[in-house]
């Protein structure tokens, strides 16, 4: 009943200050046509005197009291036609103020709004979240403000905070669980890649640190191993990031999602780096046989083998390593019109909501290959 009742008030304020220009209006006309008559009426006044004073003959005071009379007249009959006329003028729009608007503001909350629902405090928000990552956030943070020492709180807390770009708030996080919990692979590569977040990309010294504990923790932790080799790409140092990034592949798994970044940034840094054996794609021994090959005749195998493997995605296309090799194929040919053409036919078959679609958009940007207009 309260909220019908401030919808009321609120709806009675809204229309009183639509209303107010238009009474304010008549109101100001109505005025005006009276002030226009009294300075007649003054002006027939002074004419008399005048008269009697001799200032002017008879003649030429008949001939300005006609005069006067008669604008005299006109804005006499004019104050009631005022006052009619703005109501006339305006009566559609009062009716539609007063009426037509709010039965339409009361319709489209009828038919959008959930007035069955009913009202719930925060608190009671908190208790029942739902899918609400707002609240679900404030339920945590104020959990934490009342048991700062929840280590497994701030663990849930930091990603959802990394995710939603509040890296400040995330690497508190996740140094409260480091220090609570202990450190973990996950949650030491949380804190690095939130300090690389924060510093545009950039592997500082610090987040190196963290990540060198990582590795000590799992020596074989992908994820560290590719940030560390990407820190010494970024340092200039090209014979060492190659050589990390090509240590990181032999180890990887063939089907591994980061392998197709990996052996990009072996390219970048000078290494030369085949398609991987994938259906339609280039085997060891198709690999070994270009060793002995001239460029050109080398250039030309790549070619047909990475155009085998496009025909082979377009007969069947659910084939995600597929893709990402063929995207990445075309790029490394230099043919960016097709690559972008294969990102499209990737992402019709994994969409961009999707994990796999989120993983060949990001090979896309790293690649360099535009994809506005693909995702449309």
């Amino acid at each position: 009943m309260l909220f019908w009742i401030l919808v009321a008030v609120l709806t009675a304020a809204v229309a009183v200050i639509l209303l107010y220009p238009l009474l304010r209006g008549a109101k100001a006309a109505q005025n005006s046509r009276a002030g226009e008559a009294a300075v007649y009426r003054d002006q027939l006044r002074e004419l008399d005197r005048d008269l009697a004073g001799g200032l002017i003959t008879p003649e030429e005071a008949d001939y300005a009291r006609a005069e006067i009379g008669r604008r005299l007249i006109a804005a006499s009959a004019g104050e009631p036609e005022t006052m009619e006329k703005p109501a006339r003028h305006h009566r559609l729009t009062e009716v539609f103020v007063l009426l037509i608007l709010p039965v339409l503001g009361l319709c489209l909350y009828l038919t959008t709004g959930r007035p069955d629902l009913p009202s719930q405090p925060l608190e009671a928000r908190l208790e029942n979240p739902g899918d609400d990552v707002a609240v679900l956030i404030a339920k945590a943070e104020r959990h934490l403000a009342q048991n700062p020492d929840d280590g497994r709180g701030w663990d849930v807390l930091a990603p959802i905070y990394f995710r939603t770009m509040r890296m400040a708030d995330a690497e508190v996080a996740y140094r409260n669980a480091i220090r609570l919990l202990g450190p973990s692979p996950i949650r030491l590569d949380g804190l690095a890649e939130t300090l690389m977040a924060v510093s545009d990309g950039v592997v500082t010294d610090e987040a190196r640190q963290v990540l060198e504990q990582s590795l000590t923790l799992e020596p074989d932790n992908p994820r560290a191993r590719f940030y560390i080799a990407l820190s010494m790409e970024q340092a200039g140092r090209a014979n060492e990031a190659r050589q990390a990034f090509e240590a990181l592949a032999q180890q990887s798994p063939a089907d591994a999602p980061w392998l197709p970044l990996v052996n990009e940034h072996i390219a970048k840094n000078g290494g030369e780096v085949a398609p991987p054996a994938a259906p339609g794609g280039p085997t060891s021994e198709d690999v070994a046989a270009a060793e002995n090959m001239k460029a050109g005749d080398r250039q030309q195998m790549i070619r047909g083998m990475v155009e085998s493997l496009d025909a082979k995605l377009s007969e069947d296309p659910n084939n995600f390593e597929g893709w990402m090799r063929l995207v990445r194929s075309y790029a490394v040919l230099n043919d960016k019109d097709r690559a972008a053409d294969a990102l499209r036919r990737g992402l019709a078959a994994f969409p961009p909501s999707g994990e796999q679609g989120r993983q060949l958009l990001a090979l896309a940007r790293e690649l360099g290959i535009a994809t506005e207009g693909i995702t449309r």
